[in-house]
């Protein structure tokens, strides 16, 4: 695993495609936060926190993880090489969460040089430093699992097909759905315990909630299931595909 895992990474930066990810994340986040006027634009939201960018950071997450994964499988079964992978002494299981760990790992890379806007954001409040850190560390956790559960999305849309444009598009409207879908049904059921259900379903109900600087085990629950269980069909995906 550790193996396919430091693959991955040197994959990453052996090309462009690693530095363009974590380049695209800034300079998109940068543009909304800082340049562009709009909903987003920290000048004109009027209060020094980090709400805009974890309210950013999901939708661009949405489009640039796909791009990540949609070579992860896709690729290697156009250029042959996964019938290499699967006679190496290496299972199945480890070949995906090495695969799954070297883009979190890449998402992560992404997300470190946005610590900075933490900084500059409590030197712009009227009282330096009145920023409340629970909450930001909270919407920090929420933004991991995130990563997490749309990569293990990528990761199993990348075996359905050779194609990586059509793996991109399906990760991607995949963790649309996951993520906002559910909240979307949910708005148009009258509120009560069905409305809370559907709503709980998504991944938007339990990263809005870690957000809010509350670490409920429920939420950390649901992000490791949802993982598990793309990470499931990705190996059961490739098992078939073996036979």
């Amino acid at each position: 695993m550790i193996a396919i895992l430091k693959r991955e990474i040197q994959s990453f930066f052996t090309s462009p495609i690693g530095y363009l990810v974590i380049g695209l994340f800034l300079v998109l986040n940068g543009l909304f936060l800082w340049v562009f006027k709009g909903p987003f634009n920290i000048f004109e939201y009027g209060f020094a926190d980090m709400g805009q960018f974890f309210l950013l950071a999901p939708w661009v997450f949405l489009f640039l993880i796909p791009a990540i994964t949609m070579k992860s499988f896709s690729e290697e079964k156009k250029m042959g090489t996964l019938e290499l992978l699967f006679i190496k002494p290496i299972s199945i299981g480890s070949l995906v969460v090495g695969k799954f760990l070297g883009t979190f790992i890449l998402s992560l890379i992404a997300v470190l040089p946005t610590l900075l806007y933490v900084y500059t954001i409590s030197e712009l409040g009227t009282t330096v430093g009145n920023l409340d850190m629970g909450m930001v560390i909270g919407s920090y956790f929420g933004l991991l699992f995130l990563i997490a559960g749309y990569t293990a999305v990528g990761l199993f849309a990348s075996t359905l097909s050779e194609n990586q444009i059509v793996a991109f598009i399906l990760a991607m409207v995949v963790s649309f759905l996951i993520f906002y879908g559910f909240e979307a049904i949910a708005s148009l059921i009258p509120s009560g315990n069905m409305h809370l259900f559907v709503k709980n379903l998504g991944m938007k109900a339990h990263f809005d909630s870690i957000a809010r600087g509350v670490i409920d085990t429920r939420d950390i629950v649901y992000f490791i299931g949802l993982c598990s269980f793309f990470l499931f069909l990705t190996i059961n995906q490739l098992k078939n595909q073996t036979r």
